[in-house]
């Protein structure tokens, strides 16, 4: 049965299988999502009026105590009857992409590092995304969904580049890395996700910084992309951090741009090896080293959370404001086949 949910002057019909956020960005209203798993609380939002069924909505993220004061998790909760939720200092309503249902067709599979490939899916249509969000495919054969982050321009709609890490007995590893094949058809749910560079018009063209561990890297180099296209001259510096050389990919693909705009500088560190040409250690360390001041910057961080936490850390060192550091923290959500 199918409910309503008020939210900042619309309404929004949700379908007895959909969560409040889904509902929400099928139909275009924005509010903040990541994790769309209820570990992040990202999307938490109080609840105005109606009663939600919380599903899911693990403790340690919404604890008893937000329940009981009227907060969920839009991603987990269900509308039980007319809902108004607000989300408490901030855009909420505001336009974003659709989130649509589509079915893509494996147009190349390139296995380009240790345990690495690029996926890439052809759409008969074109989807409308900004650089940096990610969709989430649907494994063959099962009920379980994966997100991938894209490694698109926004320009690039109708070709989806994806970077994907073999998890050993993984569900989707077993299949991207498997029988997956050019010619297959896949169904992809998307865009999502709030890690992606601003609007145009809200693009002031500052200087940025993006750290990236393992495939993290693939977000990374779509927001490096778009914002040197929108500003020629702008500092970017673009730090991949790995383990070891084996798991470097497209270093030849980034040096160009640092051909093709002089303010852009790409630096590859490995953390287990030492090897000619790449910095020893960890990524963030390395921008340490390298600014001395990140005042007015923007920082972008990508990967595993251990090392977003440690980028976060390293950026509000050198005196970046905390309102400019944007992260998306990859977690294991592969389980086994």
């Amino acid at each position: 049965m199918s409910a309503a949910i008020s939210v900042a002057g619309r309404r929004v019909e949700c379908a007895g299988d959909q969560s409040i956020l889904e509902a929400l960005l099928r139909a275009g209203v924005w509010m903040p999502n990541s994790c769309n798993q209820g570990t992040c609380g990202t999307c938490k939002l109080q609840v105005v009026r109606g009663e939600v069924d919380h599903t899911e909505s693990p403790l340690e993220t919404l604890t008893a105590d937000e329940r009981a004061g009227g907060l969920a998790l839009a991603c987990q909760a269900r509308p039980l009857g007319e809902t108004e939720v607000a989300l408490r200092g901030s855009e909420m309503g505001r336009t974003t992409h659709v989130l649509r249902d589509l079915t893509a067709t494996v147009v190349g599979v390139e296995d380009i590092a240790r345990d690495t490939r690029r996926i890439l899916l052809g759409l008969e249509e074109p989807l409308a995304f900004s650089a940096g969000q990610y969709v989430e495919l649907l494994v063959p054969g099962t009920s379980e969904r994966r997100p991938y982050s894209l490694a698109n321009t926004a320009e690039e709609d109708k070709v989806l580049e994806l970077h994907v890490r073999r998890v050993p007995g993984g569900v989707a590893s077993d299949w991207l890395f498997g029988p997956v094949a050019a010619g297959d058809r896949v169904e992809v749910r998307g865009p999502l996700g709030d890690f992606h560079v601003p609007d145009p018009e809200k693009d002031e063209g500052e200087p940025m910084v993006l750290i990236g561990g393992g495939t993290g890297l693939a977000p990374l180099i779509g927001i490096a992309r778009t914002a040197l296209e929108r500003h020629p001259k702008r500092l970017v510096a673009l730090y991949h951090g790995v383990r070891h050389e084996a798991d470097l990919y497209d270093v030849d693909r980034l040096e160009e741009l640092t051909i093709r705009y002089r303010g852009f500088s790409f630096v590859t560190v490995l953390s287990r090896e030492s090897a000619p040409g790449h910095r020893h250690g960890y990524a963030p360390d390395a921008f340490v080293e390298d600014v001395a001041s990140a005042r007015g910057w923007s920082g972008w961080l990508c990967g595993p959370p251990a090392m977003v936490e440690a980028g976060v850390k390293a950026f509000k060192r050198r005196r970046m404001a905390p309102r400019l550091i944007h992260r998306e923290k990859f977690t294991a959500a592969d389980g086994p086949a």
